[in-house]
């Protein structure tokens, strides 16, 4: 099964809930509006702060705020920062380990496509088309394209 890790799962809540309401926002806060536990989110803010998607403000006013507008973080970019780079095997570029049977595998190389597509894929979706996908069709804003 491919899945993303609990921390990516984190950081994606986490920056949604800091493009709501306030403009920064402590760890503590985050933790209690999103239920995460604050060690959790602390850890989650620093990744994603030495990732250049929040920016932390110290002292009495100080906390969290977005670096970036969410349309700008791609999911790719939320995992590589979590989690290091989108490699599903050991053998794929970015892959971290080694394995056993490298010198005589017979598909050495060959998940290099499926790779790239699910990493494609990944920077296709946004942080913002994930909060977009929880308002039901219904309520969301019409998209028209602009007439050229």
């Amino acid at each position: 099964m491919l899945r993303v890790s609990k921390l990516t799962d984190y950081a994606v809540v986490v920056l949604t809930r800091l493009s709501e309401g306030e403009a920064v926002m402590t760890s503590p806060a985050i933790a209690t509006l999103t239920g995460v536990p604050e060690p959790t989110v602390a850890k989650v803010l620093k990744a994603l702060g030495a990732g250049g998607f929040v920016l932390s403000t110290r002292g009495a006013r100080g906390g969290y705020r977005l670096a970036m507008a969410l349309d700008r973080i791609t999911i790719a970019d939320v995992i590589a920062a979590i989690d290091g780079p989108i490699a599903l095997t050991a053998c794929v570029d970015g892959g971290v380990g080694g394995c056993d049977v490298h010198t005589m595998c017979s598909v050495r190389g060959r998940w290099d496509p499926v790779n790239d597509g699910v990493r494609r894929a990944l920077q296709a979706i946004t942080v913002a088309d994930m909060v977009t996908a929880g308002i039901p069709v219904a309520f969301r804003a019409p998209n028209f394209a602009l007439a050229e």
